[in-house]
């Protein structure tokens, strides 16, 4: 009898301990772990700017050692912005050289980053998602681009909004052209994944309509208003690219990581208990939810930048809404971490973000995490590197198929 209870014990712990696996040990669950690399005014690549042989060598070392403390921190994915501006961190047949990587738009650095950085990130067994942004210009409109640039040979594709130049997404040829420039990287590189953020239709600037009224009265007369045509552009953009990712290379992943609430309830009782200011459908025009519903994507990383308990937009609500979209789908949801605020108001107490981190392994749905940015880690605030190594990521994983 006593053997049989010893026994009867032991199985009750085995499955008692299955469960806790399920919901993940610390440090040991696969589950995508990434972080962002911004090259937009230098925020985190390139510090030293310029051409020749110096600043090449600089360029390198700076992005070696921040692999290196992507490794350091058992961080598993990059995901690197390589389109900031419609610019390139790679050789283009279509766009210029950007001006963050040399100093001046269109002169080239003499190598190739894009190639570099992806070899180097693959010798590290970290996967690498390009990061493009499909529409923005120019960040000030007195940033001309140079003379050959497709802004200035097809002015007729550009408009201004908040003092800067965007393409048109209502322009089909303008739409077709981001396309066409995205595809050239899944061609020609061995990227993991194609990767955009939250900007399509620029966010609104008080006091400013969009100047988009001619294109609408061209294009858009099956919508009675001009929100759903914006809405059906972007719609048309994210799915003509899946599908020629697809069709070029099935592997490479297509991922976006938009503003964290789609929408809020009082506007729609599918929406999400939240007050935001801000939501992806009526704001910015990407009505999100519609791609994951319709698998134009292969993952969704919402930019989640709010602290459990904040009432307007609480964490733990939203990462329960998208579980619930992401369910039953073929679609990764991985959260964007807003590793910036640590430290600030609202994030006081140092172990917000691992929190955050611990409330998501508690949602079957959720597969993983995106920082942003690395720097905000490496510049420890809080030592949140330390305790997120002694806590949270305690070794390295293979992120999940």
């Amino acid at each position: 009898m006593k053997k049989f209870c010893s026994i009867l014990f032991l199985l009750i712990l085995a499955g008692c301990s299955g469960i806790d696996k399920k919901a993940g040990k610390e440090g040991e669950r696969a589950e995508f772990r990434g972080v962002w690399i911004a090259s937009i005014v230098n925020i985190n690549w390139p510090k030293t700017v310029g051409t020749g042989k110096e600043a090449e060598k600089a360029q390198k070392q700076e992005f070696i050692k921040l692999l290196d403390e992507a490794v350091e921190m058992n961080m598993n994915a990059v995901v690197v912005q390589i389109r900031p501006a419609a610019d390139t961190f790679y050789p283009s047949s279509f766009e210029p050289w950007s001006k963050y990587l040399t100093g001046t738009q269109g002169v080239s650095p003499g190598w190739d980053p894009l190639q570099f950085m992806v070899e180097e990130a693959h010798r590290r067994n970290l996967q690498f998602h390009g990061w493009f942004n499909p529409y923005r210009v120019t960040l000030k409109k007195e940033d001309i681009p140079v003379p050959t640039h497709p802004a200035v040979l097809n002015p007729e594709w550009i408009f201004e909004y908040g003092g800067k130049l965007y393409y048109n997404p209502g322009i089909p040829e303008a739409m077709n052209y981001s396309i066409d420039n995205i595809m050239e990287v899944v061609k020609n590189y061995d990227i993991d994944g194609v990767h955009m953020d939250d900007y399509f239709y620029p966010y609104p600037v008080k006091g400013e309509k969009l100047p988009d009224w001619k294109t609408y009265l061209k294009y858009g007369k099956d919508f009675s208003i001009a929100a759903d045509w914006r809405r059906d552009n972007v719609d048309k953009f994210i799915k003509t690219l899946n599908d020629r990712i697809k069709k070029e290379k099935p592997d490479v992943q297509f991922g976006i990581s938009p503003f964290g609430v789609w929408r809020n309830y009082d506007m729609d009782k599918s929406g999400s208990k939240t007050k935001a200011g801000l939501t992806n459908y009526d704001s910015l025009y990407a009505d999100t939810r519609k791609w994951i519903d319709k698998g134009w994507i292969d993952y969704i990383v919402p930019q989640i930048y709010w602290n459990q308990g904040y009432e307007a937009a609480e964490y733990n609500t939203l990462v329960n809404w998208w579980a619930d979209e992401v369910r039953g789908t073929n679609v990764k949801l991985y959260i964007g971490q807003a590793a910036y605020k640590v430290g600030t108001k609202g994030w006081e107490d140092p172990g917000e973000l691992i929190n955050q981190v611990r409330y998501n392994r508690g949602v079957d749905e959720v597969g993983g995490s995106i920082y942003f940015n690395i720097d905000s880690l490496i510049d420890n605030p809080m030592e949140i590197k330390e305790n997120m190594k002694k806590t949270i990521y305690k070794e390295r994983v293979e992120i999940p198929n």
